[in-house]
C-alpha cells in the first residue's frame, strides 16, 4: 500500500482484510444493504459496544406490566448526533426490512464554533440536551427495547466533548457512544448501499456531514444482491471538514464566488491524498457517484422544484452532470435571504448549503461522473438494520 503522507490516526485506508471474516450482507426491499457480524462485537465497527443492547445508562428494566393485552416490545432505535443534527429513527422489524414506527430531526448546530476553536459552546450543549431529552421521551413512549446512540466529528474534536457525553448520561440517562472516523466511514456505506447501481463496477460514496466528509471507493461488481457491500471498499477517508466547519471558516451569508472557489480548493487539498489512491475509480464501466447527506438531497429538492421537501420523491433519484452544475450556480447567484425562503433549504441552512455544494464540486472535480444517484439515507438504517440482523428477526426468511 503506498505511503500517503497523511496522519495515521485519519484511518485512511482499509483492505477486504479488515473485514470482519465473517460479515454477511442483507438487502432490504426499501431501506439499505447492511452488513453485520455474528460474533466479535467489540470495537467492531457495525456493532458498537459490547453494551449496545441496553440504551440507557446503567438502565434498570421496571417490572412487568399486568396487562395481557400488551403485546412485547419489537422497537428498535438508531440515533445520529452530528455536528449539525440530531436525528432519531425508531423502527420494527419487516419483512426482511423495517417500519418505521417514529422519528425525530433537529438542526442544533453542537459543533457551532468548532471552525475556529476546540470546545462545544454552552449554547450549542443546551439546544442538545433540548434535543436528546425529546429523543429520550420518544423511545420511552415507543417501549425501545434496544438502540444504539452515536456521536461524530463535534464531540471528537472538542476537548469537552467527554464532558459532555456524561453530562448527557447524568441529565438523559442516555448512554451516547463517540464513534471513531473508520466507524463512520464504515456505517456511510452500509447505510446507502442497496442504492448502487448493480452494473456499476466502480462507485465514489460520500456523505457530507457538519464537521466531516466520509468517502469510499467501492470496487468492483457486486456478484449478487446479498453481497456484502464493505468487501468492495478498495480505499476511503474521513476528511476534517463539514459544512459548519466550512461555512464558519469561509463564511456562509454572503458567499462570492470567489469564496465559494476558495472553499472547493481547501477541500480539493483535502482529498487529494484519497484521489490518488483512487484514481483509477472513474474508468471502471458504468462509474457513477452515490451521495448522502442533506447538501445532495437539497440539490435533488431544488432540481425538482419541490414546493416541500419530499424524501420519497428525492431518495434514490439520479441527476446528471449538468443538473447539478445548473443547481449549483443558481445557488451561488442567490443571496441569503433567497436561499433561505427556499422550502428545500430554509432559513436554518441557508448560510450552510453553499458550503455543502463547494464540497460536492471538489468530489466532482476529483472524480468526474455523468451520473449521481441521492440517498436520503444513512448511518441511522444502517445501525438499525445490523441491530435486527444481529437479534436474527428475519431468520427463516422472514419476521421472527
Amino acid at each position: 500500500m503506498p505511503a500517503l503522507g497523511r496522519m495515521a490516526a485519519r484511518w485512511l485506508l482499509f483492505t477486504q482484510q479488515d473485514i470482519h471474516p465473517d460479515a454477511r450482507g442483507i438487502v432490504l426491499n426499501v431501506k439499505a444493504d447492511v452488513t453485520a457480524a455474528d460474533d466479535d462485537r467489540v470495537a467492531e465497527p457495525l456493532h458498537g459496544s459490547a453494551n449496545g443492547s441496553s440504551w440507557g445508562a446503567d438502565r434498570r428494566e421496571s417490572p412487568p406490566r399486568p396487562d395481557v393485552r400488551r403485546r412485547p416490545s419489537r422497537g428498535y432505535a438508531a440515533l445520529d448526533l452530528g455536528t449539525n443534527n440530531c436525528r432519531l429513527l425508531i423502527a420494527e422489524p419487516a419483512h426482511f426490512g423495517f417500519r418505521v414506527v417514529d422519528a425525530f430531526s433537529r438542526i442544533v448546530r453542537l459543533g457551532e464554533g468548532l471552525g475556529l476553536g476546540n470546545r462545544l459552546s454552552d449554547d450549542a450543549i443546551g439546544r442538545t440536551i433540548d434535543a436528546l431529552r425529546v429523543c429520550r421521551e420518544k423511545m420511552i413512549s415507543k417501549d425501545v427495547r434496544r438502540a444504539r446512540l452515536v456521536a461524530t466529528e463535534a464531540c471528537r474534536l472538542a476537548e469537552n466533548g467527554p464532558a459532555f457525553i456524561d453530562r448527557v448520561r447524568n441529565e438523559l440517562d442516555l448512554e451516547l457512544e463517540i464513534v471513531d472516523r473508520k466507524t463512520e466511514a464504515y456505517l456511510a456505506v452500509t447505510g446507502c448501499a442497496s442504492l448502487v447501481d448493480p452494473k456499476a463496477h466502480s462507485v465514489i460514496v460520500f456523505d457530507i456531514g457538519g464537521g466531516s466528509t466520509e468517502i469510499a471507493w467501492l470496487d468492483g461488481q457486486a456478484p449478487h444482491a446479498f453481497a456484502d457491500p464493505c468487501k468492495r471498499i478498495r480505499a476511503w477517508d474521513s476528511l476534517p471538514v463539514g459544512v459548519v466547519t466550512l461555512a464558519e471558516r469561509h463564511g456562509g451569508i454572503d458567499v462570492t464566488p470567489e469564496t465559494f472557489e476558495g472553499m472547493v480548493e481547501e477541500v480539493s487539498e483535502l482529498l487529494l491524498d484519497f484521489a490518488l489512491v483512487a484514481a483509477q475509480a472513474g474508468r471502471a464501466h458504468n462509474f457513477h457517484l452515490l451521495g448522502t447527506s442533506g447538501t445532495v438531497t437539497t440539490v435533488g429538492g431544488i432540481h425538482l422544484g419541490l414546493a416541500r421537501y419530499d424524501r420519497r420523491r428525492v431518495d434514490g433519484m439520479w441527476m446528471r452532470n449538468g443538473e447539478i452544475s445548473t443547481v449549483m450556480q443558481r445557488l451561488l447567484h442567490s443571496d441569503f435571504s433567497q436561499r433561505a425562503e427556499n422550502p428545500c433549504i430554509g432559513k436554518d441552512r441557508a448560510d450552510l448549503v453553499l458550503a455543502g455544494c463547494a464540497i460536492l464540486e471538489a468530489i466532482r472535480r476529483a472524480f468526474p461522473s455523468e451520473r449521481l444517484r441521492i440517498a436520503d439515507r444513512g448511518l441511522r438504517e444502517g445501525i438499525l438494520m445490523n441491530m435486527m440482523r444481529e437479534d436474527s428477526v428475519w431468520r427463516g426468511g422472514g419476521q421472527r
